[in-house]
């Protein structure tokens, strides 16, 4: 039996890929990518459902509470990592409530700027950010996101203790970006890159290790200085703890068809992301990775100074 039929067989119902953040931002960007594709593999539909509020933990627990049949289906980044050290209410158990189903694409970081900031080229942006110090307002989408830990990151080879702006998204913060109405924002180039492309903001670093083809004008972290900068964005597939291994190993068929079809790539290589090669595609390996960064972001979430509090 072919694994075609495996996946036709263990999935049988529509799936729901539960995104935990707005419409239009980086993670849902990625999850209708890939979720139209895995629903030609599996022959079900695969539909977006954006569960938004609480730092993402709504998502999950909405994931995390389900039925252990694979017919609900979390996307989610760092975040989910950093839950367990930024709230006290969790309904759910990061490390043992769920399934990793595989790795879906890995994006490094953006730092962008407001137009009107001072300056011709990025090094200059960087000696006005670093001359502002905490004047400079950085947006975030949440205490422990990839945006707000790279903020303090580069507080911390700057010197001094970013303002930071909480946002419900990477739109409304690019909104006010553009208005003037906020200085900067760390955030995945999936989201940010068109407007750096179109001359609306300013691309001021990037933390992959070389130049992106897509920005080359935009600098690394690592050539201006600051080579502590250097989280990416990796998003990962996850069902309910119980999932029988036949239903992952269906989803994990079906993500690996959709991040390896050729019309993915192309789309992800025009946001500046790449899909996991073909070796790291795997459950297994996905698991590897969260356990390894799991106690990784603790580290970082307790030296930015964030106290745990209740999700709202």
């Amino acid at each position: 039996m072919g694994i075609d039929d495996v996946s036709a067989q263990a999935i049988t119902r529509q799936v729901t890929l539960v995104v935990p953040y707005s419409a239009g931002g980086g993670t849902d960007t990625v999850a209708r990518l890939i979720g139209n594709q895995m629903s030609r593999a599996l022959g079900q539909p695969v539909v977006i459902e954006n569960v938004v509020g609480a730092g993402g933990t709504r998502a999950n627990e909405r994931v995390a509470r389900s039925e252990p049949n694979g017919t609900a289906v979390l996307i989610n980044h760092v975040a989910l990592l950093a839950a367990p050290s930024l709230f006290t209410n969790l309904r759910y158990d990061t490390e043992k409530d769920f399934e990793p189903v595989g790795l879906v694409n890995n994006a490094p970081m953006l730092l962008v700027g407001r137009k009107s900031i001072p300056g011709q080229k990025p090094s200059d942006f960087v000696a006005w950010i670093r001359e502002q110090g905490g004047k400079a307002n950085f947006a975030h989408g949440g205490i422990g996101t990839n945006s707000h830990l790279c903020g303090v990151m580069m507080g911390n080879v700057l010197g001094f203790k970013p303002t930071f702006v909480a946002y419900r998204g990477s739109n409304p913060a690019i909104t006010d970006l553009l208005a003037g109405q906020i200085d900067l924002l760390w955030d995945q180039v999936t989201n940010a890159i068109q407007q750096v492309q179109g001359g609306m903001l300013h691309g001021i670093a990037i933390t992959s290790t070389t130049r992106l083809r897509e920005l080359k004008d935009v600098p690394t972290t690592a050539e201006l200085g600051m080579p502590e900068i250097n989280y990416t964005m990796w998003h990962g597939l996850y069902v309910v703890k119980g999932t029988p291994k036949e239903i992952v190993a269906a989803l994990n068929d079906a993500l690996r068809k959709a991040v390896t079809d050729p019309e993915v790539v192309a789309k992800f290589k025009q946001l500046g992301t790449v899909p996991y090669p073909d070796k790291e595609l795997s459950a297994e390996a996905h698991a590897k990775l969260f356990a390894t960064d799991l106690p990784r972001v603790a580290k970082l979430v307790e030296a930015s100074g964030a106290k745990p509090s209740e999700a709202q």
